[in-house]
């Protein structure tokens, strides 16, 4: 080999060699004072070692982060894993939390439970793939970790053993897992703002921490990767093709202008009457207040409505409304034939719906909004509010997937957001078809 090739190797070689020891040093940052701790202290505390208020305290905030949610396979027993989530990198199988021993949390200390929190690690050190929402519950307290750690140790114990996940490569290698912590992800732990209320900092802390906010609230990269958990700006969310709308775009989601009451009953509830129409939680968001936020104390969730006004500040009064995009004749007179048809009983001839039961489409900032996707998988999926305490019947909308074809969809959706004050651009057939494929389980 020449003189060159050699010194051309040898310059790969080294800067190899200092990308592979900055990537280690970036997984690695946090964690060296945490050796001594995690070593395995024993088998955990007999029956009634445990404080009953930190079993408690625990087991609300398994509500608070939705944690069954994802670790509760359709059918299975509670938080004992095997549920598919897909990705865009493949299939990813939840971890079983109960405390089994020999498939589930038996042998995990609580000190190894707070890194997986706090680093995104295993109990052995293997890095976990970012579909469990690490790069936020690293915000956690470790006295609210070692609470969790607490209440999922007093579940009955299943045996589940871990289903391999089915990541394409090189998602599926820990290298690849080191190289996206290195450029993404960062151990921290949720700093209070001196300038702001407990009240707001108790809030943010929700937000942005355990409730894991931005996981859908946020917009990801090729790499599946948010700006962190401040970003709270919407995004598709992958697979499922639903939309989670900003929360700091009064277009959108924005709750500026809103009264903290109306926050709360929506997140208490899963509907809220306002401005003579009613708001309703439905899809993904449907199912966290079914789930999660309807457990919460009003505290909390008075908490987090005073964090989330301050997310934006332009009431949707001031923003300026998108022209739509025109129409033929007939197009728009076949729009106002399906309406007529199929939505016009329910949501009203100048589709503004009926008071306490089915929203008013005339000015709701759902149906024109620019991404309509939600709008597509209402139509073809139906329209189901959460039955909640507070709301133990809501009304529903029947699914219209089987009845319209993506043009029927397109043309009363275009119809439904350029009428009666709207304005938001046409949806097209091929948008329908876009958002009508769903990956969710």
């Amino acid at each position: 080999m020449s003189r060159l090739g050699l010194r051309l190797l040898a310059v790969g070689v080294i800067g190899f060699a200092a990308l592979a020891a900055t990537v280690v040093a970036l997984n690695l940052r946090g964690e060296a004072n945490l050796d001594a701790e995690l070593e395995y202290t024993g088998a955990p505390a007999p029956d009634g070692q445990v404080p009953a208020e930190q079993i408690a305290q625990g087991a609300y905030l398994a509500r608070a982060g939705n944690c069954m949610a994802c670790h509760t396979a359709r059918g299975g027993e509670p938080y004992a894993g095997g549920r598919g989530i897909d990705t865009p990198f493949g299939t990813v199988f939840s971890s079983n939390l109960t405390p089994d021993a020999e498939t589930g949390l038996g042998r995990w200390s609580a000190p190894q439970f707070w890194r997986a929190l706090h680093h995104g690690r295993s109990a052995d050190g293997r890095l976990l793939v970012p579909a469990f929402p690490y790069t936020s519950t690293t915000q956690v307290s470790r006295a609210d970790s070692d609470a969790l750690y607490a209440y999922l140790r007093s579940l009955p114990a299943v045996v589940s053993p871990a289903q391999p996940h089915d990541l394409r490569f090189p998602f599926n290698t820990q290298a690849a897992l080191a190289v996206w912590r290195a450029l993404y992800f960062k151990p921290g732990v949720f700093e209070p703002d001196a300038t702001r209320s407990a009240e707001w900092n108790r809030g943010a802390y929700l937000v942005q921490g355990l409730g894991h906010c931005n996981a859908c609230h946020a917009k990801r990269n090729a790499l599946g990767a948010t700006a962190g958990p401040l970003d709270l700006g919407g995004g598709l969310i992958p697979i499922q093709n639903w939309y989670a709308p900003s929360l700091t775009d009064p277009r959108e989601a924005g709750v500026a202008d809103w009264p903290e009451t109306d926050i709360v009953a929506l997140l208490k509830t899963g509907v809220v009457d306002r401005r003579s129409s009613r708001v309703t939680a439905s899809g993904p968001m449907g199912e966290v207040v079914l789930r999660s936020t309807q457990h919460l104390s009003d505290a909390d969730l008075g908490a987090m409505a005073t964090y989330l006004k301050t997310l934006g500040t332009a009431p949707a009064a001031a923003v300026e409304a998108v022209s739509p995009s025109a129409s033929t004749p007939a197009v728009a007179g076949r729009g106002a034939k399906l309406y007529e048809d199929h939505c016009a009983a329910c949501h009203g001839e100048q589709g503004d719906g009926v008071a306490g039961a089915y929203p008013s489409l005339a000015g709701n900032r759902a149906v024109t909004m620019t991404v309509p996707a939600n709008l597509v998988r209402i139509v073809l999926e139906g329209g189901f509010a959460p039955s909640t305490s507070g709301h133990p019947r809501p009304y529903g909308m029947p699914p219209f997937g089987q009845t319209l074809s993506n043009d029927d969809i397109a043309v009363l959706l275009t119809h439904l957001r350029s009428n009666w004050g709207n304005r938001a651009q046409a949806v097209s057939s091929v948008e329908v078809n876009r958002y009508r494929g769903s990956g969710a389980r």
